[in-house]
């Protein structure tokens, strides 16, 4: 006989739990508030993930998951490499649009750390993102949107501190939207690495 169908997808109640992540932080969040936002009873819960800590493994994965997909989303609508990574930095933090959500979600990250599970989740979607910065600044510099000779593994890493620093100097300053002081700092990174004005861009495979 086959089972009762699945009213809320595991995946919604992983989305609910990262709003609610962002909206109370570790202290607040519970399997009761959890539920009450994805519009099913705690024991829903507690059925498919054990625990909170279950739950919160399990968005952990999704996120490593969301990260690939994410990238290759963004690559795709941008015919430019530059424009696509700043989609990619900047929907990155499109959950912390708030100070608050942004350091509820700082919260968890620091707990993070200090959970060796959750931290090897964390450390993997960190390797992602890099990984995608380094390709797309790669890509960028192939195209000649970056100077010859740009050392992309510097600039990578540059770019992954700006974004933290843009977060947190954006979220005590509390002056703007986190994505525009994203996307200011990033041109401003990039700025002395982009070709002079009057160079050309580099032939697309096409007109070769």
């Amino acid at each position: 006989m086959a089972g009762r169908p699945r009213g809320v997808d595991d995946l919604a109640i992983l989305r609910a739990t990262a709003r609610v992540m962002g909206q109370v932080g570790p202290a607040g969040l519970t399997l009761a508030v959890v539920a009450r936002e994805a519009g099913v009873v705690p024991g829903t819960l507690v059925q498919r993930f054990g625990s909170k800590r279950g739950l919160l493994l399990a968005l952990a994965d999704r996120s490593v998951q969301d990260a690939d997909e994410l990238i290759r989303r963004v690559r795709r609508a941008h015919d430019s490499a530059l424009e696509a990574l700043a989609a990619l930095l900047t929907e990155t933090v499109a959950v912390m649009a708030t100070p608050e959500a942004f350091a509820n979600h700082l919260a968890f990250l620091c707990a993070d750390l200090a959970d060796p599970q959750l931290h090897e989740r964390a450390l993997a979607v960190h390797r992602v993102q890099a990984r995608a910065v380094a390709e797309l600044l790669a890509q960028a510099a192939d195209a000649g949107e970056l100077r010859a000779g740009t050392d992309v593994a510097a600039l990578t890493r540059t770019v992954q501190a700006v974004t933290v620093g843009a977060g947190l100097t954006w979220a005590l300053e509390r002056e703007g939207a986190l994505d525009e002081r994203l996307r200011g700092e990033l041109d401003a990174v990039l700025r002395p690495h982009l070709p002079p004005a009057d160079t050309p861009p580099a032939d697309t495979p096409e007109e070769q």
